[in-house]
């Protein structure tokens, strides 16, 4: 047992080390993927784009696929996402093939599906990091991501999970909602999970800015949770959007960070679906060369911290030429 721990602290600390060496020393390596294993979510949130109540999973052998290739792009990391990813019945193996593929491994989820039995299977296919979102305490028709739906989850992870757990929370869904928050990193803290908080987006992935009660719940969550990631994505990127400011920076969707949808095409992000709209097995180095050095019109008032945080090691290389694509281009 000691020399499977072992093995598996050492392979995490490799896929650590490749990841960074990535991130300084190449430009047009792929950082972070995600990949929609399926668009069908079991929740309907008022403020989600991201889902639909009727569509299959992905055929596992489409995904192991995709996986390959993202491989062989020389991608660091892959976050499976959704929809709702525990409604694929296949997701444990995706997630193994990715790590046998030197890849770090995460997941998103709103944990109404998590079973002490997904835990262990998602713990014998070394998956390496949760997020689970939860928004307010209890559901509503903006969010159904509560807290009372999901604690007893976060006490079955905190018992049997081997990977790291964190807990997301969107700020700005309602007002009336903005201490949940608070609550909500608290118990995260309990169990011994790390609290995230996002920036409310609207249709097109654009800021919405957040009143003084929100961002003063905001501090509040942050140092319930202090992260150094967080607190440099807060200074970088959601300090001005907070406030209804745009950010001056180069935005690397399409090349450091891929969004793979369903069909299995990679696009700009989860809100700017509709381009390069190509599919991922014919995507190749020209064009993660060609997406890097377009400017993105959305970039401004973006507030996707996965982007912002996949774009980061090339802020001051390779210059941009503004893109002739109009925003949200589907």
């Amino acid at each position: 047992m000691e020399k499977t721990v072992l093995k598996e602290r050492l392979s995490t600390l490799g896929a650590g080390v490749r990841f960074a060496g990535k991130a300084i020393f190449t430009r047009y390596t792929p950082l972070l993927a995600q990949m929609v294993v399926t668009r069908r979510c079991n929740l309907a949130c008022g403020y989600c784009n991201e889902y639909d109540d009727f569509s299959a999973p992905v055929p596992l052998k489409d995904l192991l696929a995709r996986v390959d290739h993202l491989a062989k792009l020389g991608t660091a990391s892959l976050t499976v996402t959704g929809g709702e990813t525990l409604l694929h019945p296949d997701l444990d193996k995706v997630i193994r093939h990715g790590r046998d593929a030197g890849m770090i491994v995460t997941m998103i989820t709103n944990g109404f599906k998590l079973s002490s039995g997904w835990i262990e299977r998602l713990n014998k296919a070394r998956l390496q990091g949760m997020q689970i979102s939860i928004d307010n305490l209890v559901a509503d028709d903006i969010s159904m991501k509560s807290l009372s739906s999901v604690e007893g989850r976060l006490k079955l992870l905190a018992e049997h999970a081997k990977f790291k757990v964190n807990v997301n929370s969107v700020l700005g869904v309602t007002g009336e909602r903005t201490q949940d928050v608070i609550t909500i990193a608290e118990t995260a803290a309990k169990y011994g999970f790390q609290h995230s908080v996002g920036v409310l987006h609207d249709h097109s992935g654009g800021l919405k800015a957040l009143s003084s009660a929100q961002m003063a719940a905001y501090k509040q969550v942050t140092e319930i949770s202090p992260s150094l990631v967080h607190s440099l994505n807060y200074r970088l990127f959601q300090k001005n959007l907070m406030q209804g400011k745009p950010n001056d920076w180069k935005c690397r969707a399409g090349a450091r960070y891929l969004y793979i949808t369903e069909d299995g095409k990679v696009h700009w992000c989860s809100q700017q679906r509709g381009y390069p709209a190509i599919p991922l097995l014919e995507y190749g180095r020209e064009d993660i060369r060609r997406e890097y050095r377009a400017k993105k019109d959305c970039a401004p008032t973006c507030t996707l911290s996965c982007v912002h945080q996949m774009s980061l090691f090339d802020s001051y290389r390779g210059r941009q030429q503004t893109s002739a694509l109009p925003l949200n281009p589907s």
